[in-house]
């Protein structure tokens, strides 16, 4: 079949990359070096305002995580609506975190954290770790995860108890992989979801 094509393009004129090795047909010729990879130009962005952008894929329902760690400081957490299972075989989770976070530094530090998914009674809790320079923990009650020692919070429905695996850049967002070292589900109930900039429940 391979052959038949090369004859084909060759009776039209068309160039072929055929192998003299395997092709004894073929005539050798030089390849054209690939052109260089280059950034995209200002003036070839899509004209998105950021105010539309967040308008449009507030659209997208996401649940809720907090993002917790333990380093030479004490706990440290920040509220994580971007989030996502990435692979199974190996386990991994991926977050996204924005590069100005003061929490993520603390986080790379310790080199491990817990994913604590909320449940729909938890939209305070949320809040209070969406507030940057407080004291998250403050009244919080939470234990050391089994694999890590990163922060469990109380009462949340599932939690992914992750060693860092990766970490790539995204625009002004940094994308951290998880490994996967040990996980729960132990309470049951609905979660917290987040759309349109407000916290809602799901409805069966």
């Amino acid at each position: 079949m391979a052959a038949t094509a090369v004859r084909y393009l060759r009776s039209v004129g068309a160039p072929t990359a055929t192998d003299p090795a395997t092709d004894p047909a073929g005539e050798p010729f030089e390849v054209l070096p690939r052109p260089d990879l280059r950034a995209v130009g200002d003036d070839e962005r899509l004209p998105v305002e950021p105010a539309e952008f967040r308008r449009v894929l507030g659209h997208f329902a996401t649940g809720v995580t907090v993002v917790t760690a333990h380093d030479e400081d004490g706990p440290a957490g920040f509220a994580c609506q971007s989030f996502a299972s990435l692979s199974l075989d190996p386990p991994l989770i991926a977050f996204m975190v924005a590069r100005t976070s003061t929490t993520w530094p603390r986080i790379a530090r310790a080199g491990a954290f817990c994913v604590n998914v909320l449940g729909a009674h938890q939209g305070e809790l949320c809040r209070g770790f969406a507030v940057s320079g407080a004291d998250k923990f403050a009244g919080v009650v939470h234990t050391a995860s089994p694999a890590t020692g990163s922060p469990l919070l109380d009462s949340v429905p599932a939690w992914i108890d992750c060693t860092i695996h990766a970490v790539h850049t995204g625009g002004d967002h940094l994308i951290v992989v998880g490994r996967v070292a040990a996980l729960g589900a132990e309470h049951e109930g609905a979660p917290l979801l987040f759309h349109r900039g407000k916290f809602g429940r799901f409805s069966p």
